[in-house]
C-alpha cells in the first residue's frame, strides 16, 4: 500500500494553488505576484519569545479596527487572507452538502480552499466587462453558503459595480455569507464596503497587510465580519495564528507612522501605475490595457508574440493568465518602481522591433 492512497480522495486529485512562489524562476524584475517592490524599515521590538503568543493580539486587532472604521470586536487576525478564505469554508460549509460560489476569471484559492475540504464549488462566470452575472448567481444559489467576489479584482484589476453587490447581498440574505475580497482596496479606499456592515449581517471583508502595506512576507491578513461571524470563526482558527515577531511587525504597520507610509506606497505605486500604461499603449506587440483600480495592470498581448517567455529570458518575471477563462493572451503585471517599469518597456520594444 502506498502512503498516498492514505490520503483523502479529493486530496490526492487536488491541484494546488499555483503561487508566483511556486512557479519559481530566476529573474531580478519580480513584477508576478503583486508584491510592494521595496522593502519596509520595521525593527523588531519584542524582548522575549519564550511565551506564546495571544490569540489575538489585543493591539494590532485595536489598530486595525481604527484603521478600517469598524469595532474591534468585528476583526479576526489569521495567517493572510488566504487563511480567512479557508476558515469561512471550514465553519460555514458540510462538505458533501453545501457549495461555494465565485465568479472567474478571479483568485484561485476560492476554488483550492473549497477542493481541499471536500466542498462542492459553483461557477458564475463574469460578464465581458467582468460584472457579475446576477442572473446566474441567482440561479445557483440553493445550498450556496459562502459566495467569495473579490474587488478590485484580481487579475483584471477592476472594482465590481456597487450597486450589484447590494443586490448580491439582499439575494444571499437568510441563504450564504457574500465575502467580499478588499486585498487591494488601499489602491482605491472609496470603494471599500467596510461602512456597510452594520446593514449587512452576513457581509465579510477579507484584507491583508501584503499589498499596499509591503508587507507579504509577514502574512497577516484580517476578517471584518459582525461579532456573531467573528466568534464563530474563533471556534476553528489555530490557537496562536500569529506569532509575536508578526504581531510586533504589524502593530508597528498599523499606527499612525506606519499608515502614513502605506499611503506613501500607494501613492508611488499609482504614479508609476499611470506610466507604465501610458508606456504600454502605443507598443506594436499591446493590443490591450485594461484600466486598473489596482497595483497591477492586465495587458493583452498579440498573441503572434512570445512577451511572457521573452521577458522570463532576460529576468522580467510576468504572471501568465492565459488559463484563466476569457484571458487569452493576457498576462498581468505588477506594477513595481520606476526602474522595473522601465525595464519591462525597454524589452517590450525590443521584441516589437522599435529602437529603445
Amino acid at each position: 500500500m502506498s502512503i498516498e492512497n492514505l490520503a483523502r480522495e479529493n486530496v490526492r486529485q487536488l491541484t494546488p494553488y499555483l503561487s508566483a512562489r511556486r512557479l519559481g524562476g530566476s529573474g531580478d524584475v519580480w513584477l508576478n505576484a503583486n508584491e510592494f517592490p521595496q522593502e519596509p524599515e520595521y525593527q523588531l521590538t519584542l524582548p522575549t519569545l519564550n511565551r506564546y503568543p495571544e490569540c489575538q493580539p489585543k493591539r494590532v486587532i485595536e489598530r486595525y479596527a481604527a484603521y478600517a472604521g469598524v469595532k474591534p470586536e468585528q476583526v479576526l487576525a489569521s495567517r493572510g487572507a488566504d487563511e480567512g478564505i479557508e476558515l469561512l469554508i471550514r465553519a460555514f460549509c458540510e462538505p458533501g452538502k453545501d457549495a461555494i460560489l465565485f465568479c472567474p476569471p478571479t483568485y484561485g484559492m476560492y476554488a483550492v480552499s473549497a477542493e481541499t475540504f471536500g466542498v462542492e464549488r459553483r461557477v458564475a462566470q463574469s460578464t465581458a466587462d467582468w460584472q457579475l452575472d446576477m442572473g446566474s448567481i441567482e440561479r445557483q444559489l440553493d445550498n450556496v453558503k459562502v459566495i467569495y467576489v473579490c474587488s478590485p479584482n484580481n487579475p483584471t484589476g477592476n472594482l465590481v459595480n456597487p450597486e450589484d453587490l447590494r443586490r448580491l447581498l439582499e439575494l444571499a440574505q437568510d441563504k450564504a455569507l457574500v465575502v467580499i475580497d478588499e486585498a487591494y482596496i488601499e489602491f482605491c479606499p472609496q470603494a471599500s464596503t467596510a461602512s456597510w456592515l452594520a446593514d449587512y449581517p452576513h457581509l465579510v471583508i477579507l484584507r491583508t497587510l501584503s499589498k499596499a502595506f509591503a508587507l507579504a512576507g509577514l502574512r497577516c491578513g484580517f476578517t471584518l465580519a459582525n461579532e456573531d461571524v467573528i466568534q464563530l470563526l474563533l471556534k476553528v482558527i489555530a490557537p496562536y495564528p500569529l506569532s509575536l515577531p508578526v504581531a510586533d511587525i504589524a502593530a508597528q504597520a498599523l499606527s499612525e507612522t506606519g499608515v502614513a507610509k502605506m499611503k506613501a506606497n500607494v501613492a508611488e505605486i499609482l504614479d508609476n501605475r499611470r506610466w507604465l500604461a501610458d508606456a504600454l499603449q502605443p507598443l506594436d506587440c499591446v493590443e490591450t490595457v485594461f484600466p486598473s483600480e489596482s497595483n497591477y495592470l492586465l495587458v493583452k498581448f498579440d498573441p503572434t508574440t512570445q512577451v511572457f517567455k521573452s521577458l522570463w529570458d532576460q529576468g522580467i518575471i510576468l504572471r501568465d493568465q492565459n488559463k484563466q477563462p476569457g484571458l487569452a493572451g493576457c498576462l498581468r503585471i505588477t506594477v513595481g518602481t520606476r526602474y522595473e517599469c522601465e525595464r519591462v518597456i525597454a524589452a517590450l520594444k525590443a521584441l516589437s522591433g522599435i529602437t529603445a
